[in-house]
């Protein structure tokens, strides 16, 4: 745990509401800055790029690669430009330009188990741990998937409140079993057997 979350955890709840509600305003500012606006899920990003009225797609200069975007008016500066917050699927993404204003643009992303803290690694950090797990569209997933997000999203609110992982409570709750089934074992033979669980634990 760094420096920073160990002054969180010893904020009072109400000193961590109002540090909270700071945090968010400082990041819905930063994010009012940038020149496009973003939203994503688990899967993808989708960028929206305000251009002069009447810009036909010809006029833009669009790039797409693995680890990097430019989105711009041809002879101009680009409106976005930089490396990427993670590997994007290039033929899986793309850009089309609407009314003739907005470019929007599609990122598929590689590793769709984890989300974006920004577009580029130029831009502000958002806090990834405020987002809500409805965000995901759960219901979109296959079962697999599914279970594996559920899983994480439980597992990073309990790291937010202090508390045991999944993993970390089956193993509590293996040993509690065990316990009750062998109540004659002293002190030093469940140590044994709890270290030997962890040791079977970190094989899985």
């Amino acid at each position: 745990m760094s420096s920073s979350e160990q002054d969180y955890e010893k904020m009072t709840p109400k000193e961590k509401e109002q540090y909270d509600k700071l945090q968010k305003e400082k990041e819905d500012a930063e994010q009012a800055q940038l020149p496009y606006k973003w939203k994503q899920t688990l899967q993808d990003v989708d960028i929206t790029i305000p251009v002069p009225a009447g810009t036909r797609g010809k006029a833009l200069d669009v790039v797409i690669k693995k680890k990097l975007i430019k989105v711009g008016l041809k002879g101009q500066p680009p409106i976005l430009e930089g490396e990427l917050c993670k590997d994007v699927k290039v033929e899986d993404s793309t850009w089309t330009i609407e009314d003739q204003k907005e470019v929007l643009v599609h990122l598929e992303k590689v590793n769709q188990m984890t989300w974006w803290e920004h577009v580029v690694t130029s831009a502000p950090k958002i806090n990834t741990k405020a987002i809500q797990p409805e965000n995901s569209k759960l219901e979109d997933l296959d079962g697999d998937t599914r279970a594996m997000v559920e899983k994480m999203m439980f597992d990073q609110r309990q790291k937010a409140m202090n508390q045991p992982s999944s993993d970390e409570q089956k193993k509590q709750d293996m040993f509690k079993k065990f316990q009750q089934q062998h109540p004659e074992m002293d002190q030093g033979e469940n140590e044994l057997i709890n270290n030997s669980i962890d040791g079977i634990w970190q094989k899985d």
